[in-house]
């Protein structure tokens, strides 16, 4: 192989994101790579998320051009990525994980305790509009799409008093100084897989990318996106999850959300890890999830804008 092809989106976030993996890749291995810009259904619909159902969205096209062997390697944002396994298709490696907080940029330096009344904030994501109405019912959530620039640019023209966005893109793109208050990861859980990435390469290949695979955000990631699966809620449902390895414990915590707000249901279960037997990710979500189920969370989770 003369060189690996790793394809991913266009975007601006998408090529800083692959490039860092392309540079970590060949610094591991000393292999030679190049990047293959690959265009999904997500860039080219202005459809908001919480209509085009988020599964998928950004991650079919790349999909289909590894299986196509028109790459070798694909680089997603694990958040977008769907939580059902793929017959051909496997994640071979999840570097360590960049933060994980969800972050406010807003307008002359507001905080989100500090936005007044009636301010406009703008987010695509069902969780995020959720978690504003509960903790701010006095503000206006309004549905956006588009890159990381465009949703900024709204705050600039004075359409937007405000935006969130994933803190660890913006450290990626190098524009955290736009950033007005960071949102604690545990009172304000973020989505499942937020911040981290997956390296995906067809079954059997998995020694192309496994050097860059960390074992303890890994653990914390499959705990959070089993959660989602276990509550057959999508990636785009109004689901925060946050796990940590610690002291020989992975712990895991999950808050359901009915999408005005009114709602939360929040389960926190811990479980040693590593361990020679059994599956500690698997076996704490399922903990997480039979007590958020119990409390009613189905109900909460198939609701859409």
């Amino acid at each position: 192989m003369t060189a690996l092809r790793i394809g991913t989106r266009g975007s601006k976030l998408a090529l800083a994101q692959t490039g860092m993996v392309a540079d970590d890749l060949s610094d591991a291995t000393g292999v030679t790579t190049e990047l293959v810009t690959i265009t999904t259904d997500g860039d080219r619909s202005n459809e908001p998320l919480s209509r085009a159902g988020g599964t998928g969205l950004f991650t079919g096209a790349l999909r289909d051009a590894l299986l196509a062997g028109q790459c070798d390697v694909i680089v997603h944002s694990l958040k977008d990525l769907p939580t059902a396994p793929h017959d051909q298709l496997v994640v071979a490696a999840i570097p360590a994980r960049e933060d994980p907080r969800d972050a406010l940029c807003a307008r002359d330096g507001l905080t989100l305790a500090t936005l007044p009344a009636g301010a406009r904030v703008g987010t695509g994501s069902p969780r995020r509009m959720a978690q504003l109405r509960s903790r701010r019912p006095d503000l206006e959530v309004v549905d956006i799409r588009g890159n990381v620039d465009t949703r900024l640019g709204k705050v600039t023209s004075g359409e937007l008093d405000a935006v969130i966005l994933a803190a660890a893109g913006l450290r990626r793109i190098g524009r955290t100084e736009v950033v007005t208050d960071y949102l604690d990861a545990d009172s304000w859980p973020t989505a499942p897989g937020q911040g981290a990435l997956a390296i995906e390469v067809r079954r059997g290949e998995e020694d192309l990318v496994n050097a860059l695979d960390h074992a303890e955000t890994r653990a914390a990631v499959e705990a959070e996106r089993e959660v989602l699966a276990l509550l057959e809620a999508g990636c785009s449902a109004p689901v925060g999850a946050r796990a940590v390895v610690d002291a020989g414990l992975l712990l895991l915590s999950a808050r359901v959300y009915s999408l005005d707000g009114a709602t939360a249901l929040t389960s926190s279960h811990a479980t040693t890890w590593p361990e020679d037997e059994g599956d500690p990710p698997r076996e704490v979500a399922a903990s997480v999830a039979r007590e958020l189920l119990d409390a009613g969370a189905a109900g909460l989770t198939g609701e859409r804008p």
